[in-house]
């Protein structure tokens, strides 16, 4: 696209917005800033490279799809987060799950890994001006199959994960000591029935006491932070699931911990959004797993739909997104995994500049003189301004594609590299 029209282009918009007192400079410096969480497993189906081939072993979570060129080893998985990164404007950073460790052709069982199984993720962040956050693998593994890890009523099957948790909290804080930067580590376990069980208060009284022998160990915030992600249902946990949001809101709160919600973990009907402001105000920070619900299953790509729209408008309008991380969450074999991640990422972000733009003062001031009318007018006139326009500039002051360039770049690395994967 001509850069001269764009930048034209953006001058009238510009002066629309400022109509309205939005300042489209300072919105653009404001998302500039802001930092997605990209997730490692979206490259490869959630194999994970523990063994050759990996592949997804169940443990509440299914990924469907057959799209070739799926990631195989770790070099071609930092080939694809690289060709992601370079269409998606800003500076973002990585979330790295357990299983994705480079282990060198050697068999290393969980409860062993330590940092140099990552010493060449960290060394390729270094390289690439990336940062990580990490999450412990408690799925897809023979001691997950009944359904339950930290909560599970085996004392060995407890034991297990607890250490493999341990470890990873440990790894977590050699990579944001390496990195400068805190990784966050969210811990999300499986564990729950399919039909209703007898014992819901004895799995999470074991849940809280394998928490607290986990979190023994303090690290500095300035080199990791723990994180807890909830789920109201999963597959094969229809009925019960240990980890409720309620079990962790308490649990964090209680112990000074950040609270993970993932747009996809609660009732379809549920306002993800409306949560934030209210857990803002007992917790320094929250972490945000963007996904986009589909009736039961949780993880399809994000897209720039109402739910999306209103939880950036959240964040922002709670001047939250310096206490708000986000990361993006969801799995999809059935189309290019390397464009799923850039429309989720892209989408994600045109949310947030969609909510910058926002005339957030002269709507607070019709909704304090209880002028109604005029706030839901003004909302929905903003909802056809030249906010492509704002986009398309960011995006050519950024060095990304622009506009649906990105799409024919795509279409060539998925012709010149993943396709030639068998």
């Amino acid at each position: 696209m001509d850069s001269t029209k764009i930048e034209n282009a953006y001058q009238l918009a510009q002066e629309r917005y400022s109509q309205f007192g939005v300042d489209s400079d300072r919105a653009l410096e404001l998302l500039e800033n802001v930092s997605l969480s990209l997730h490692c497993w979206q490259g490869d189906d959630l194999g994970g490279f523990e063994k050759p081939d990996s592949r997804l072993e169940g443990g509440g979570i299914q990924v469907t799809g057959s799209h070739p060129g799926r990631a195989r080893t770790v070099d071609e998985l930092r080939m694809d987060l690289k060709k992601a990164y370079s269409m998606i404007p800003g500076s973002h950073r990585l979330n790295l799950h357990a299983m994705y460790r480079d282990f060198g052709g050697k068999q290393v069982e969980r409860d062993k890994i330590g940092q140099e199984h990552y010493k060449s993720w960290i060394d390729w962040a270094k390289k690439e001006g990336l940062k990580l956050d990490f999450n412990p693998t408690c799925f897809s593994h023979p001691k997950a199959d009944s359904g339950f890890t930290l909560s599970s009523m085996e004392k060995e099957i407890r034991e297990f994960w607890i250490e493999h948790v341990k470890r990873c909290r440990e790894i977590s804080a050699i990579m944001g000591r390496e990195l400068q930067s805190p990784c966050i580590h969210n811990l999300w376990i499986p564990d729950g029935t399919k039909d209703s069980p007898v014992h819901r208060g004895t799995h999470r009284i074991l849940l809280k006491e394998s928490l607290d022998e986990i979190y023994k160990i303090e690290y500095s915030p300035s080199e990791m932070k723990d994180s807890l992600e909830s789920k109201l249902f999963g597959i094969g946990s229809e009925s019960f699931v240990v980890g409720s949001h309620e079990f962790y809101m308490g649990y964090a709160l209680s112990k000074g911990k950040m609270l993970c919600l993932d747009l996809g973990h609660f009732h379809p009907t549920e306002s993800v959004a409306d949560k934030i402001s209210s857990i803002l105000l007992f917790s320094d920070e929250l972490l945000l797993h963007i996904s986009r619900g589909v009736r039961w299953d949780s993880d399809h790509v994000v897209i720039l739909n109402d739910e999306v729209k209103s939880l950036t408008e959240e964040i922002v309008r709670s001047d939250a997104l310096d206490r708000v991380h986000i990361a993006l969450d969801f799995f999809d074999a059935s189309m290019n995994r390397v464009g799923a991640w850039v429309i989720g990422a892209r989408a994600t972000l045109k949310g947030l500049l969609c909510a910058l733009l926002e005339p957030r003062e002269r709507l607070k001031e019709a909704e304090k003189s209880g002028n109604n009318f005029a706030r839901l007018a003004l909302m929905e006139e903003f909802k056809t301004m030249p906010f492509g326009t704002i986009w398309d500039y960011y995006c050519l002051r950024m060095g990304v594609p622009v506009g649906e360039s990105w799409m024919e770049e795509i279409k060539l690395y998925d012709r010149e590299v993943t396709s030639k994967r068998k």
